[in-house]
């Protein structure tokens, strides 16, 4: 018995070879052996029962065992019987949510606790009296039946509160099998419904979800030896993966994502029915219902979106669309019959799809937000990919990383989500909601996702029957939809350069206006970090510019030294220090003015991360020996920029009494033990020849001090950096440096390039071997949104 509790706690393992619903009721049957062991035969009036995920037979390594010691009440030596049971799994370290109660008793504690009344919904008969099991089994049930118009909305509530609180399995990068939406917790949850008598059972599809789930949550208990541990945490992915047959653990993290989305999109879809039914007055019709037309074989019926009578869905495959269409317009829930008779009986489009269909098509995104629940309802029972088959390829497909909140499937649909309030903006609608839904379809195929965007789209879209013309609109979407994010965040837009690339990408106004649309769309339905104000200003000012460039305009960059700048470079303080806001929210311009030498901008750029300010944009300016930086940074949990501390730093770093390099090592230490979402790839160095200048990008993890660093570097080799531009992508900084040699020429020689890189990736802790001539062009160290 003793090696079984060691199992059950997860300390002994000697079931390596088992796995999934194996592993489980070998666990289930040790408990259970141990167990009846423990109680022996304790006669009449007594029972231990198992509850809650134990009574379902689903223990893992280290799962607690929830247990009630059931008696009659007649029985005086109950709490014996209880001490047998209780102390030697106290001493044997196994985890114990025990009772002792009667049958009244658990049904009063159940009336006032949810969780104890879920659990006892689950209740399993282990050993002692089982006509005592049964009568709890019955009553229990039959309690929670006549209570569910107040016990329902309360678990409804709860499983908001969870889903608020800890996110989705299927989006978050370190999901909670059990507690997250779309868990073990949710399943349980449509169970409960099932045995109230208002929902059926959930479907083979969703428990076939759930085993997948349990599955996972075995080998994650597994992994830490009987730890409580319920995350799929990044580092484990592997061993999980392998465990349970996986590739790698993509696949597994697509499995996992999928499961989620399934148990979450079930348990939305019963409990809008149930939560219906528990508003409805009466169960029993008191006339006919009323059918009123809503779209061609389209009606509303309760509330609901139902196929018309003489309808024939095999006969009219744009009928998935229609009904789609009405859902979101008058933002009636999709019925239940509809969707099953057309999940069985509706075609695949044909090549190319009747003229009606794209319009339909439009009109559904158009809705906006009010389409996502529904293309979801359609993705969850297969129409969707009958409807666009590419789909396929990038459904539940994680992006495993901070910068992006959704799956690339469910991402797409938040972007045309988005793009829909600017539909009013531009003169083609529908290609920029049509160009929203698949500017990243190409991330479910091999190779660069924009040119395997850009193939999948040469065939999707003359089959949406759009005309070659627009279907080359399409493409230039797909082809730039980084573009502008690219280089308002990394380029200067005030270089004539960087403005005439972005007119010569978009060609026209039409596309340029779309593809400015498409970003801050794309941005919005990324996450929380990829748009803010002071992105948006950066982008709206390189349109402007480029807009101009293509209507023959004179493009409004700003002189070399504009009047402000010559202001204070004549300021006759030695060392001068501003901080002054910036328009855009939690953003401050720092100014330093002092003799310039070399190095300053290296300086400058520690004492400022050493302050924990975030640089985004940094210039630097000379005349007459004196030399201007300014810098545009944003402040990190509401600390604000100390004028008094920054001077004070940079005249003790100019003095050589303050040691940069030496306090942000120090900082560095500090947070080593920090955990990563993930471990970042190793630094790049590329260049783009500019004419006037080149820009040597760098990639790198983010962390204290890279600008500092890197410029360092740069500044040792007597380079001239005019510009540096910091964009934050995930675990990474894009840092982009517009350099000039110590004579103001481009840097252009190979060999020189080649120099450069070495530097910088030593100053970054990497020693790569780098060739003349072999430095990276932009696009190869690039990763988009």
């Amino acid at each position: 018995m003793r090696d079984s509790l060691d199992i059950l706690r997860g300390r002994h393992d000697p079931l390596p070879e088992q796995t999934g619903a194996a592993l489980r009721g070998l666990l289930t049957e040790l408990a259970d052996g141990a167990l009846v062991d423990l109680l022996g035969d304790p006669g009449p009036g007594i029972a231990l029962v198992a509850v809650g995920g134990y009574g379902r037979a689903q223990p893992a390594f280290g799962s607690d065992l929830d247990l009630v010691l059931l008696h009659d009440g007649s029985r005086p030596d109950v709490s014996t019987v209880a001490d047998t049971v209780w102390y030697p799994l106290w001493d044997a370290g196994v985890g114990l949510d025990h009772s002792v109660r009667t049958i009244d008793e658990a049904i009063g504690v159940a009336d006032d606790d949810l969780r104890a009344a879920l659990g006892l919904l689950d209740v399993r008969h282990i050993a002692g009296d089982a006509d005592l099991v049964r009568t709890l089994t019955r009553r229990a049930r039959d309690r929670w039946r006549t209570r569910a118009p107040k016990r329902l909305p309360e678990l409804a509530a709860a499983v908001a509160e969870r889903a608020e609180r800890l996110g989705e399995v299927a989006f978050l990068l370190e999901p909670d099998i059990k507690e997250s939406r779309g868990g073990l917790r949710d399943l349980a949850a449509l169970h409960a419904l099932a045995a109230a008598w208002v929902a059926e059972v959930p479907s083979a599809r969703v428990l076939a979800a759930a085993e997948v789930l349990l599955d996972v949550r075995g080998e994650i208990r597994r992994i830490h030896a009987g730890r409580a541990e319920d995350r799929l945490l990044l580092q484990d992915g592997s061993g999980v993966a392998v465990a349970l047959g996986y590739p790698d653990s993509m696949a597994l993290a697509h499995a996992v994502a999928d499961a989620g989305r399934t148990i979450s999109w079930a348990w939305d879809a019963t409990w809008y029915r149930t939560a219906a039914g528990l508003r409805s007055t009466s169960r029993w019709r008191s006339r006919r219902p009323v059918r009123r037309p809503l779209d061609e074989g389209v009606v509303e019926q309760d509330g609901e979106i139902q196929l018309a009578l003489d309808v024939d869905p095999g006969q009219d495959p744009a009928l998935v669309l229609r009904v789609a269409a009405a859902a979101a317009r008058t933002g009636l829930p999709l019925g239940r019959f509809a969707v099953d008779r057309l999940a069985r009986e509706a075609p695949a489009m044909p090549d190319p799809w009747p003229p009606a269909a794209l319009d339909t098509l439009v009109a559904l995104l158009a809705t906006g937000p009010a389409a996502i629940g529904i293309l979801e309802t359609l993705d969850q029972v297969g129409l969707l990919v009958r409807l666009l088959p590419e789909w396929a390829a990038v459904r539940s497909r994680p992006q495993r990383n901070p910068y992006h909140r959704f799956t690339v499937d469910r991402h797409l649909i938040e972007t045309a989500a988005r793009a829909a309030a600017f539909t009013r903006d531009v003169d083609r609608p529908d290609l920029l909601l049509i160009g929203a839904l698949l500017h990243d379809i190409g991330k479910g195929y091999p190779g660069d996702h924009t040119e395997a965007g850009i193939e999948q789209v040469r065939r999707i879209g003359p089959r949406l029957g759009l005309p070659a013309a627009d279907v080359d609109v399409l493409i230039a979407m797909i082809r730039h939809h980084l573009l502008l994010g690219e280089s308002a965040t990394r380029r200067d837009i005030d270089d004539l350069a960087t403005i005439q690339a972005v007119a010569t990408a978009a060609d026209n106004d039409r596309t340029l206006t779309l593809l400015h649309l498409l970003t801050e769309a794309d941005s919005r339905a990324t996450g929380p970090t990829a748009w803010n104000a002071w992105k948006a200003r950066l982008i709206g000012d390189l349109v402007t510019r480029a807009r101009a460039l293509l209507g023959g305009e004179g493009v409004p960059c700003p002189p070399r030294l504009d009047e402000r700048q010559r202001a204070l470079l004549a300021l006759t303080p030695e060392h001068v220090v501003q901080v002054n806001p910036l328009p855009d929210e939690g953003m401050f311009e720092i100014v330093v003015v002092t003799d310039d030498q070399v190095g300053l901008l290296a300086i400058t750029a520690g004492i400022l991360a050493l302050n924990r300010l975030d640089i985004r944009r940094a210039s630097a300016r000379s005349a007459h020996g004196r030399a201007l930086l300014q810098a545009a940074v944003a402040t990190q949990h509401g600390h604000l920029p100390e004028r008094d501390r920054l001077l004070a730093d940079l005249r003790a770093a100019l003095a050589g009494s303050l040691d940069i390099a030496r306090r942000l090592a120090d900082r560095e230490r500090d947070y080593a033990g920090v955990r990563q979402w993930t471990t970042p790839g190793p630094p790049q160095v590329s260049f783009d020849d500019l004419g006037s200048a080149t820009v040597a990008e760098v990639r790198a993890p983010d962390r204290a001090g890279v600008l500092f660093r890197i410029v360092q570097a740069l500044s040792a080799l007597r380079l001239d950096v005019g510009t540096a531009i910091v964009a934050t992508l995930g675990l990474d900084v894009v840092d982009a440096f517009y350099l000039r040699e110590a004579d103001g020429s481009p840097v252009t020689d190979p060999a020189r390039q080649a120099e450069i890189a070495r530097t910088v990736l030593r100053a970054l802790g990497t020693e790569v071997a780098v060739d003349d001539g072999e430095v990276a062009h932009p696009a190869s160290a690039v990763s988009g949104l």
